[in-house]
Order: C-alpha cells, then sequence, then structure tokens
C-alpha cells in the first residue's frame, strides 16, 4: 500500500489548507451603524438605559471605531429614552411583577435592579408593587418549595431553619420566613395574623 504522504500541504475540497484562512476584520463603526445596533437591540429586549451603554461599548471596543471621538453613549442612551424606547422605570415595575409573580421577595428585586443600573428615582413604583405583594409573594415560594404550612410532614428544628435560609435567600425578610416556616403543615393560613406578626406593612 501506499503510504500518505507527509510532506507538502494537504488537499481540502474547500482549497489547500482551507480552514486557516485568516478571519476577515471587523468593519468599524460610525454613528449611523451604531445607532442602527442601538435600534435593534432596544426592538429586541426589554432593557434599561445602563445595559445599552455596556451593549454599545462592548461592540465598540470588538469592532472599533470609524474615525474621530468615540460616541458618547450615555446621549444616545438617554435620547432613546426621552423617545420612549426606554423607560427605566417600566422595566423596573416588570421586573417586580414578575419575581413576585414567582415568589421572590423584595431584595431579590433590589439586586436585579442594581445590576441592571436602574436608579433609584426610576424604582419607586417597582419598590411599592414588591412591598404590596411581599407576603403573597413569600407564601407562593413556600408553597413552590412545600415548606411549612405545604410540607407534607412537620419538620425538624434543623430542616425548618433550612426552610428560612431558602426563603432568605429568596429575597424574603427574617420575620416573615421564619413565621411561615413555623406554622404547621396542613394549618390554615391567617394573612393578617402573619402580616401584624412580622411588621408588614398594610396593602
Amino acid at each position: 500500500m501506499q503510504p500518505f504522504p507527509l510532506e507538502g500541504r494537504l488537499w481540502h475540497k474547500n482549497g489547500v489548507n482551507s480552514r486557516f484562512k485568516a478571519r476577515r476584520a471587523p468593519t468599524p463603526l460610525n454613528s449611523t451603524a451604531l445607532e442602527e445596533l442601538a435600534l435593534r437591540y432596544v426592538g429586541k429586549y426589554a432593557t434599561t438605559r445602563a445595559k445599552l451603554r455596556i451593549y454599545l461599548a462592548r461592540k465598540v471596543r470588538e469592532r472599533g471605531w470609524e474615525v474621530g471621538l468615540k460616541p458618547d453613549l450615555e446621549a444616545l442612551a438617554n435620547r432613546f429614552a426621552e423617545l420612549g424606547y426606554i423607560d427605566d422605570a417600566g422595566y423596573a415595575l416588570m421586573k417586580s411583577r414578575a419575581l413576585s409573580a414567582r415568589g421572590f421577595g423584595k431584595r431579590r428585586l433590589t439586586e436585579k435592579l442594581r445590576v441592571a443600573g436602574v436608579e433609584e428615582a426610576d424604582s419607586a413604583a417597582a419598590n411599592e408593587h414588591a412591598d404590596a405583594e411581599a407576603l403573597d409573594a413569600a407564601l407562593r415560594f413556600a408553597e413552590r418549595r412545600r415548606l411549612g404550612p405545604f410540607a407534607a410532614a412537620q419538620a425538624d428544628p434543623r430542616q425548618r431553619e433550612k426552610w428560612i435560609a431558602a426563603m432568605v435567600r429568596a429575597g424574603h425578610g427574617f420575620g416573615i420566613a421564619r413565621a411561615i416556616a413555623g406554622l404547621p403543615p396542613g394549618s390554615k393560613i391567617d394573612v393578617s395574623e402573619l402580616r401584624n406578626g412580622t411588621d408588614m406593612p398594610e396593602r
């Protein structure tokens, strides 16, 4: 049998050594291309001014800038907010509703809004909603995780501490977590009593 030749370049159906072809350098951005990227981003995602700035800054780093001074990304994000393409307050309220519906507490919301760069002035309605839904969200979490009154059997002290820790990690206050985790399985839930016993705001 004729041995496979080891010398010389290898043939490939797409050309000699085709997989080693150099990648074409990305086309540098300009103001028009940057705005087109921004429009596609806000059209695809619910976002905030801060998240848009971070996205565009990454694109400028990856592709470079065509000529002159680098773009003012803050001004572009603010202009999009003025045009109604971005609504930080609306984003925050949407996030608050989604987290509460899934059984997460206000501290989880606060962390999400911090990461998204939502300023305090834009988070007021979201925080009010989280406060109003705090007890219901905590009960939703307890039901989903089958703890406290939703558990199949009475927990020992160690298990109850684990339940409390899980609720606190989900963003709930220690007081309401302890109160719910301490309810016997199958017990009737008195919402007013829970609220009064944990200094939660009236709805």
